[in-house]
C-alpha cells in the first residue's frame, strides 16, 4: 500500500516476501522516499510526523484487524540524562500514538556490562520485541561497539550494527 503523507514525501508499506531473511509475518515495514517536485516547498516538519504517525497507525490497525500483533519496540535508556529522558519520552508517545506496543527499560547509571548484555539478549529472543532502541551515548564505563554489537541487526533500529551500516554502502 502505497499513502502520500505530503507532497515531498510518500510512505510506502509494503509486506516482507516470504522467505526473505528478514521475512517475518508481524513486521510492517514504512520506507520513506523523497518526492521530487519542480518547485521548492516549505516542510512543516511536525505536520509531515503526524501524517506519518496516522498513517502508521493505520496500517497497524489494518494489520491487527487481519490478526497480526501490533509491532513492539524496546527502549532502553540508561542514567538519567534529561535530553535522553525527553528523547525517549517522545519515541513512547509516538508509539502509542501509532498503536505500536513499547517497553521502556530504565537502567541505573552504573548498571554492569552483563546485565545490559543479558537484557539485549532478552529483548533479542523475545519474539513480541521488533525493534531494539539504545539510547546513545553510553555513560562512559560501558562499550558502545559491543553494545550495538550485541542487538540483533534484524532489530536494530538506529542502524548501528556492522551489518546495518554495511546495507549504506
Amino acid at each position: 500500500h502505497t499513502v502520500e503523507a505530503d507532497e515531498r514525501m510518500i510512505v510506502n508499506i509494503q509486506d516482507d516476501l516470504p522467505g526473505s531473511e528478514r521475512s517475518n509475518p508481524n513486521r510492517l515495514p514504512v520506507n520513506v522516499a523523497p518526492v521530487e517536485t519542480s518547485s521548492a516547498k516549505i516542510l512543516d516538519g511536525k505536520q509531515v510526523a503526524e501524517r506519518l504517525i496516522a498513517n502508521v497507525a493505520e496500517a497497524v490497525h489494518a494489520h491487527t484487524r487481519r490478526g497480526g500483533r501490533p509491532p513492539g519496540l524496546a527502549v532502553v535508556l540508561i542514567g538519567d540524562d534529561p535530553a535522553s529522558q525527553v528523547y525517549v519520552g517522545s519515541k513512547v508517545r509516538a508509539c502509542e500514538r501509532a498503536g505500536i506496543v513499547s517497553r521502556s527499560h530504565r537502567l541505573q547509571h552504573g548498571v554492569g556490562r552483563g546485565e545490559l548484555l543479558a537484557l539485549i539478549d532478552e529483548l533479542n529472543a523475545d519474539p513480541e520485541i521488533d525493534g531494539i532502541l539504545v539510547q546513545l551515548p553510553l555513560p562512559a564505563h560501558l562499550d558502545e561497539r559491543t553494545v550495538t554489537q550485541r542487538i540483533d541487526p534484524a532489530k536494530d533500529v538506529d542502524g548501528f550494527h556492522p551489518v546495518n551500516t554495511g546495507k549504506l554502502w
